[in-house]
């Protein structure tokens, strides 16, 4: 069964296999390991150790998103959020529970944030942090980190980028964007296993954030200071997550990078983007802001039924995506994870046959 999904998502057999040893926290190549994972994330992201650091945390990408918020952002401090999709408003959903001082700056969810519009937000808003989704998962829409970042350095803010679903897919230069913190998960691009999230923190403010946490468990900085010194988890870790992911790793540069997988990630979206466009089946995101990892499409007619639709691409060997939206019915399919071409070509015969359009 092929996982067309933004994560969980299909993962390769050797991937798996690592998850068949058991490995003990405390043990000396378990901890190197991690160390190893840390150094090749910031590698990936194309960041110094110099002036970045690497955050292994427990938990889903969620969890590290509000790590972040709680353990970053002084109740003095205020954050604009901007939000197109539903996992940004989670992100305001979080800065209202931590009860941080925040603003929202709302874009339609087929459009991306307007850079006049956010520079008018910051010039008028005093704010010292700004926070966006990368990839934003509920429509595929991918936002323009590089520009928005250089408008949030130009107000002298802290910039916060959601890169949950994006992380190793899409080519990104953390440091020429600007970005400060950037989060994501390893059952996402890279294409490991549920189970821990991590963060890329740039130094010069990470390392002033000690004690701002409210929470124990999702202390990004105690976390640090724990794991810098030899890799050790300050709780219990996933550990047959991190060896999956070390695998995982391995299997990215074999491919040839994150250069390599995007390639991979965008043909294979544009190929089923056009042969449902030739069965009426439309996508909701203009192409030119389209990201490869996920594509939300409407419903050809009033008569679909993603449910009966859902159990004929199942019964194909297929698992694909309800949508997210509320004023427009959608389905979802992803493009990520150990999916091919041959895979796609697969899933288009089988929605054109579903569709009623004879397969040749």
């Amino acid at each position: 069964m092929k996982l067309l999904t933004p994560g969980p998502l299909t993962t390769t057999r050797t991937v798996r296999e690592q998850m068949l040893e058991d490995r003990c926290t405390w043990d000396t190549d378990y901890k190197e390991t991690t160390q190893w994972i840390r150094k090749e994330l910031l590698a990936l992201a194309h960041a110094s150790e110099e002036n970045y650091t690497t955050i292994l945390m427990q938990g889903s990408g969620s969890f590290v998103v509000e790590s972040v918020l709680t353990s970053t952002i002084r109740p003095e401090d205020r954050l604009l959020i901007i939000t197109n999709g539903a996992y940004g408003e989670r992100i305001v959903q979080m800065a209202k529970t931590i009860g941080l001082q925040y603003d929202v700056y709302a874009v339609p969810y087929d459009e991306q944030p307007q850079i006049a519009l956010l520079e008018d937000y910051l010039m008028k808003g005093s704010y010292t942090h700004v926070a966006v989704v990368h990839c934003e998962t509920t429509t595929g829409i991918l936002n323009p980190v590089e520009a928005i970042g250089e408008v949030v350095h130009q107000y002298g803010a802290t910039f916060i980028v959601d890169a949950m679903s994006s992380f190793g897919g899409v080519p990104l230069n953390i440091q020429e964007a600007q970005i400060d913190y950037l989060i994501s998960s390893a059952n996402k691009c890279i294409q490991g296993v549920p189970g821990f999230g991590f963060v890329l923190a740039k130094k010069a403010h990470f390392l002033t954030t000690k004690g701002i946490s409210r929470s124990v468990s999702l202390d990004l900085y105690d976390q640090w200071a724990t794991m810098d010194v030899d890799g050790k988890w300050r709780f219990t870790s996933p550990t047959h997550v991190v060896a999956a992911f070390a695998q995982a790793i391995h299997e990215l540069h074999e491919e040839g990078g994150v250069t390599a997988r995007y390639e991979r990630y965008r043909l294979n979206n544009q190929m089923i983007r056009t042969q449902l466009q030739e069965v009426g089946i439309h996508a909701y995101i203009d192409e030119a802001i389209q990201s490869p990892i996920i594509t939300t499409y409407l419903f050809p007619n009033e008569a679909f039924s993603f449910e009966d639709f859902y159990e004929a691409m199942k019964e194909a060997g297929f698992i694909l995506y309800p949508g997210k939206l509320t004023e427009v019915d959608t389905f979802r399919i992803g493009n990520i994870g150990d999916v091919h071409a041959q895979d796609f070509r697969v899933l288009c015969e089988a929605i054109k046959t579903y569709m009623g359009v004879q397969v040749g």
